[in-house]
């Protein structure tokens, strides 16, 4: 996949391993599916990705009930999701999905994340062309699993692409089809380790190193605030 992806993915996992960072992240997603479809998992499709997700993380099981028990709690803050775009170094292009309980805080942070590296912060909706949304599934491959039947098994669902890396697999379909693909996979009876809902570019672009490194400062810094949820480029 080439030496930009590797170090994309090595610098993500070695952010991503800061559990101080990650639980209130995962926690968030948990409490916004709970308020949105109610808290029991069996019955809400999102809220049982989201703990599956926290599970996959190593997440302690009370915080993922606290997480719960938020979302239906008379103090609850109210959530909004909201993406927000821009233009890093080199022309990079940066998607940023957040879930805040004030916006006004969180749009001031984004654009100050991009005007303070030289970048632009990009009206919303201006990269809406450069980006597909896809439901992404990531499962292990067991030693009885063939691909190319669970693929055919899979296509009446939403699938619209499969990859195999390693052990791993990677199950891509549109977004509209999560809830047909996640039921499918539990009817086939296989553990998926993380699904989600990514921006995958339509046209990826190849950063030298010495780029890389800079890019990587900017989204290092995206990240690490509390009211970002995920964040996408169109690096190759």
């Amino acid at each position: 996949m080439g030496r930009a992806f590797e170090y994309r993915r090595a610098a993500k996992e070695k952010r991503w391993d800061k559990m101080s960072k990650i639980f209130p992240k995962l926690a968030k997603a948990i409490t916004i599916a709970a308020k949105e479809g109610g808290s029991d998992p069996d019955m809400n499709a999102k809220l049982r990705t989201a703990i599956q997700n926290a599970k996959a993380e190593n997440m302690p099981k009370d915080n993922i009930d606290n997480a719960i028990k938020r979302a239906s709690g008379k103090d609850a803050d109210t959530i909004t999701e909201i993406t927000y775009e821009g233009k890093g170094p080199h022309g990079v292009l940066i998607v940023v999905e957040c879930a805040t309980d004030n916006t006004t805080r969180t749009v001031a942070n984004v654009k100050s994340y991009f005007n303070k590296t030289g970048g632009t912060f990009l009206p919303i909706g201006s990269l809406d062309f450069m980006f597909s949304r896809k439901s992404v599934f990531e499962f292990e491959k067991t030693e009885d699993m063939n691909i190319d039947e669970l693929e055919l098994q899979l296509i009446d669902a939403g699938l619209e692409d499969i990859q195999v890396d390693g052990n791993m697999v990677y199950a891509y379909g549109d977004f509209t089809n999560f809830g047909s693909l996640s039921a499918t996979f539990e009817e086939l009876g296989i553990n998926i380790q993380k699904a989600s809902l990514q921006r995958i570019p339509t046209s990826a672009v190849e950063f030298t190193e010495e780029q890389l490194v800079d890019i990587e400062k900017v989204i290092d810094r995206i990240e690490d605030d509390e009211d970002v949820q995920a964040v996408y480029t169109n690096i190759a």
